[in-house]
């Protein structure tokens, strides 16, 4: 297996790109970029030099991940949706040395046309709905729209909306592969 580069891509030397992965066309990749296995970058994509994205992420169409950006491994950015690196941006001020990290957790989706504010956490299995603008850090299994994003509800692995309450004690079952989710306060966990 190898890596599938487009002829109209940029791919920077030094960049780590892992096997299996798909690079579109139009894709910039800077050179000190760090990919897994199995990425899908879409059409339009750009990469940052301090970036990483894990294992079997997809990153669709015109997306620009910059630096200080990670993704954990499985992670969905849907079409057009946006990071930032500087949370107070100016043209006439220099701010590269303010970049804040943002760290997307293992599986989450990122709905098409969102904005995840830098400096924020996103969960494990995450779930932010398109056009929403996620400005804090967002629990595991959330369910996050809007603007500025609010959670509605919580989210199984499969991607699934669980009946639970937004806070309290409860328990749910995805209804497609039966797994097991606890509500405990403001925490979901999947049962083991």
């Amino acid at each position: 297996m190898s890596v599938s580069i487009h002829p109209s891509a940029i791919v920077d030397e030094g960049a780590q790109i892992g096997e299996g992965s798909r690079v579109w066309h139009f894709v910039h990749v800077c050179g000190g970029a760090r990919i897994g296995k199995n990425v899908s970058m879409g059409q339009g994509v750009f990469v940052g030099n301090k970036v990483t994205i894990g294992d079997n992420c997809k990153i669709q169409n015109n997306v620009s991940v910059y630096d200080n950006v990670h993704l954990e491994e499985g992670v969905f950015c849907g079409p057009s949706m946006v990071f930032t690196n500087v949370y107070n941006p100016r043209s006439l001020i220099e701010r590269k040395d303010e970049y804040r990290d943002t760290l997307v957790r293992k599986g989450a989706s990122l709905g098409a046309n969102c904005t995840i504010v830098c400096g924020v956490t996103i969960g494990e299995y995450a779930f932010i709905g398109a056009g929403a603008v996620v400005n804090k850090n967002v629990p595991a299994y959330a369910l996050m729209v809007g603007v500025p994003a609010k959670q509605i509800g919580w989210m199984s692995e499969y991607g699934e909306q669980l009946q639970l309450p937004l806070k309290g004690q409860g328990e749910a079952v995805c209804q497609h592969t039966g797994d097991r989710y606890v509500l405990d306060g403001t925490e979901v966990i999947k049962s083991r």
